[in-house]
């Protein structure tokens, strides 16, 4: 396991893609016949065996199915907190328009002296409240069209 320092994704081989693409479809069809109290683990090839909770399987088989499309992979914990800079580029704005955010409130975050730090999970729950509020206006405005007979 690396430390937050040390963290880099993971570029799959050609091999690594197809063992994954193998391996994500052995999972699926495990956990789609599973019982709510399924149990799993992995085992090495001497017979050591590692239990897993469900959580970390569904983890698992995420990253095995990104592997399988032939993307890079990266574990971040979401408690992970960004600087102003990492959060504006995650949201694709600018570092002031995101410093307007958190001071007018709209993503809580906290001071570490005279830096700021945002949670990570923050910055998604307001990515998910934007993208709620575009699909609620673009309803509103398609009700609308509809309204004056605008063939929409």
């Amino acid at each position: 396991m690396h430390s937050g320092a040390e963290r880099r994704s993971v570029v799959p081989s050609p091999a690594e893609v197809e063992q994954a693409q193998t391996s994500s479809r052995k999972i699926a069809e495990l956990t789609a016949k599973a019982s709510p109290q399924q149990r799993y683990a992995l085992t090495d090839c001497k017979g050591t065996e590692i239990e897993l909770g469900e959580s970390a399987c569904r983890v698992l088989l995420e990253a095995l199915n990104a592997i399988a499309g032939g993307h890079s992979v990266m574990l971040v914990p979401i408690e992970t907190e960004l600087t102003t800079q990492q959060a504006a580029e995650m949201l694709n704005v600018s570092r002031p328009f995101l410093i307007g955010l958190l001071e007018s409130g709209e993503i809580p975050h906290r001071r570490v002296g005279r830096y700021r730090r945002i949670k990570r999970q923050d910055i998604l729950e307001y990515q998910a409240r934007r993208a709620d509020r575009r699909e609620e206006i673009m309803e509103e405005l398609a009700s609308q069209a509809q309204e004056l007979n605008m063939g929409y």
